[in-house]
């Protein structure tokens, strides 16, 4: 990791051809129709041997959820993955002052190293960090009090989930950008400065930036092997898109920056589970702008065990459909490219229920010799998805190269996730949806 204090470089004005977002977006969907229509074609026999089991509209949904709607997804990705030039980033400017909420509850094992890397940071402005411990049971008021530095300010709150205490935190801010970290997330010693420039050079509608955040505890399991790669390729790579559209749909808890007066516009953090995306689809409502920046990077503790891993996306499941229900209205209020991607966030529960029902039941069916739903037209896909995965990681090891970071070599880690990963999520996706409609009780 690069030491704090190093200069960052300033990009230089880039004198490559201008293409307007809507044209890449048009750009990236007709290529991917494209693709849709000749799989279409050449999944047809697939489709009337299925016919002949389940019926004609059941085979045709089965390819549909299971091959074909994926595949548009994935070429859609590649191609604006192979189109995007990010504005590069200008430093040479005065940052303004900025806090930081942290929300803490138990996390006496993880504060010290949080706060330890907001001192390292080369921000040339002034920084103030408000701590809110959430009513923990261990030492973590005890060693936050105790941390010797003078601009942490500490708010006791009695333990009411994150949300309320993130709100709580902001009553206390008084700089116009406000920062939320969580409190086992480690940040490189220039991500304060890069998500801030970012947020100040981007244009003067965008009401938060979210950061770049990765795996910390990548070598703890074989669990947190998996985890490195998915934040890694897939959910960076996801936050580029959407940001190529202008419309980056969850500004994270973990590290993102807010204008403070538009949080309070919208009168802070909701009571949910899935605070963040709520929030951050209650802003692109309200016509603002969300962006992401790549080389603002932190480093997250991510769950050691399955069952630790399900809970934490089960929470991301039902946060999702927290967002559907408090604003639905996104997806046919006004046209744009931030509309459809939330249209297409839309079919995640079909897409993870008959990866669930149909799938992977055709997995097993497949190893007794019966080839009706998993065969070999689900080979032929296997370059596609290398390829993908070959860009996604090309662009994040730019980004490691630019702030001098290394990557891990985890090869088992990123065949299995490869191959298994998505046998892991979608279950435990449906799992959260399901508890999200019939009311399950939500906890932090």
């Amino acid at each position: 990791m690069s030491e704090p204090g190093l200069p960052i470089p300033i990009n230089p004005k880039s004198k490559r051809l201008y293409i307007p977002t809507k044209h890449k977006f048009i750009l990236a969907n007709l290529t991917a129709i494209m693709w849709f229509t000749l799989s279409c074609f050449i999944s047809y026999p697939w489709v009337l041997s299925l016919a002949q089991l389940v019926g004609s509209w059941a085979g045709w949904f089965i390819v549909l959820f299971i091959a074909l709607i994926p595949g548009y997804l994935n070429m859609f990705l590649l191609v604006s993955l192979l189109i995007d030039r990010p504005p590069p980033l200008q430093t040479a400017r005065d940052l303004p002052p900025v806090s930081i909420l942290i929300a803490a509850y138990n996390e006496e094992k993880s504060i010290l190293e949080t706060l330890r890397s907001l001192r390292q940071q080369n921000y040339p402005g002034i920084i103030n960090i408000i701590v809110i411990d959430d009513g923990s049971l261990d030492r973590t008021k005890e060693l936050v009090l105790n941390c010797g530095m003078p601009n942490v300010k500490l708010i006791e709150a009695n333990h009411q989930g994150k949300s309320a205490a993130l709100n709580k935190g902001l009553q206390y801010v008084a700089d116009d950008y406000v920062i939320t970290i969580d409190a086992d997330t480690f940040l490189h010693p220039q991500a304060i400065t890069r998500i801030m420039a970012r947020m100040l050079g981007d244009p003067g509608h965008t009401a938060a930036v979210a950061g770049c955040v990765l795996a910390k505890n990548s070598r703890d399991t074989f669990m947190t092997r998996l985890q490195e790669w998915d934040y890694f390729l897939a959910i960076s790579s996801v936050k580029r898109q959407q940001a190529l559209y202008q419309g980056t749909l969850v500004a994270q808890g973990a590290f993102s920056v807010y204008k403070t007066a538009v949080v309070k516009e919208v009168s802070g953090w909701p009571s949910c589970i899935g605070e963040d995306i709520v929030l951050t689809w209650a802003l692109i409502k309200k016509g603002y702008r969300i962006g992401y920046e790549a080389t603002a990077v932190g480093f997250t503790e991510v769950p050691t065990t399955f069952m630790a891993f399900a809970r934490q996306r089960r929470r991301w499941a039902r946060g999702m459909i927290e967002g559907f229900k408090a604003h639905i209205d996104l997806i046919y209020k006004r046209f744009s490219p931030t509309a459809i991607l939330v249209g297409i966030d839309l079919l995640y529960p079909l897409l993870d229920l008959t990866y669930t029902f149909v799938y992977i039941p055709g997995i097993i069916l497949a190893l007794f010799g019966y080839y009706w739903i998993v065969g070999p037209m689900t080979l032929a896909v296997i370059p596609l998805t290398l390829y993908i995965n070959y860009t996604m990681y090309k662009y994040q090891r730019s980004v490691f190269q630019e702030l001098n970071l290394k990557i891990r070599q985890n090869k088992l880690g990123f065949v299995v996730y490869t191959v298994c990963y998505q046998i892991l999520m979608s279950p435990v996706c449906v799992w959260g949806y399901f508890e999200e409609f019939f009311g399950i009780a939500k906890r932090w």
